[in-house]
């Protein structure tokens, strides 16, 4: 599908990578100077401790095509969500 996951943390790159691996997860995570997340509404403050967690759909150019604001509403849920929405809208929609 050419679809790539990147999550995006405060943190510093070695405690991000840590914390992926941890988790299981086999994505990159990248550390962000709160620049990221004040663009895209994750963060309402250059010094907020954490991000508040969202999920952005970008097309190849970078456009932002879909966007989730109830991560944490369905947790477990949310990937495969997102992963069929992928499939949707880059035309690899399986049912």
């Amino acid at each position: 599908m050419g679809v790539d996951v990147v999550a995006v943390g405060f943190d510093s790159p070695t405690k991000d990578e840590a914390w992926a691996e941890a988790e299981g997860f086999d994505f990159e995570v990248w550390t962000d100077d709160h620049t990221l997340a004040l663009y895209y509404g994750a963060a309402t403050s250059p010094t907020q401790s954490h991000p508040t967690r969202l999920t952005f759909i970008l097309d190849a150019d970078g456009n932002e095509v879909l966007e989730y604001h109830d991560v944490n509403l369905n947790l477990g849920e949310h990937p495969a969500r997102v992963l069929h929405d992928c499939g949707v809208l880059f035309g690899d929609h399986r049912p």
